[in-house]
């Protein structure tokens, strides 16, 4: 098992190939190309994982606010779009891109209309299904999803997350 904290919140990567944590310095290219927090490796796919918690008790009530305001703006989408984009091409480059990926997001809060419509636009800015006009061999996203933890937790029992007392 691998675990690792993100704010407050704490998650668990149980049967996996390699869980990492991406979206550091670690990289070398964080000045220029964004990231997402996670990348887990299984046998068969790569899951691109990013993290939000808006909700975060440890953040002052007026930043919660701000931060909540951030996820229902579209530069919120455009910042999901591009560290799903920018970390599949450093994974491209550095030749682990060989497998399909899943790119999923967690939001911290219980407002479902919320994460639906933040699904509904990444959906749309990401290249899920292949043009009939172009030949291409494979998708560069397979699925996409954004969850809160209760969901989240019901759809991947194998990588629980957990709020920190």
């Amino acid at each position: 098992m691998t675990a690792f904290t993100e704010d407050d919140l704490r998650v668990s990567f149980n049967n996996v190939v390699q869980a990492r944590r991406f979206d550091d310095n670690g990289h070398g290219l964080s000045h220029c190309m964004k990231a997402v927090d996670f990348i887990i490796e299984l046998h068969d796919r790569y899951i691109f994982i990013e993290f939000k918690d808006p909700e975060n008790p440890n953040i002052p009530i007026g930043h919660r606010a701000a931060a909540i305001q951030n996820i229902q703006s579209s530069e919120f989408d455009e910042d999901l779009k591009y560290k799903f984009r920018d970390t599949f091409l450093y994974e491209w480059a550095a030749g682990r891109a060989n497998k399909p990926v899943d790119y999923f997001v967690l939001i911290a809060v219980d407002d479902r209309p919320l994460l639906s419509r933040r699904l509904d636009l990444l959906e749309r800015n990401l290249p899920q299904k292949l043009p009939a006009s172009v030949p291409w061999t494979r998708p560069i996203v397979q699925r996409c999803g954004v969850f809160n933890i209760a969901d989240w937790n019901a759809e991947f029992p194998d990588y629980p997350v957990r709020r920190l007392p």
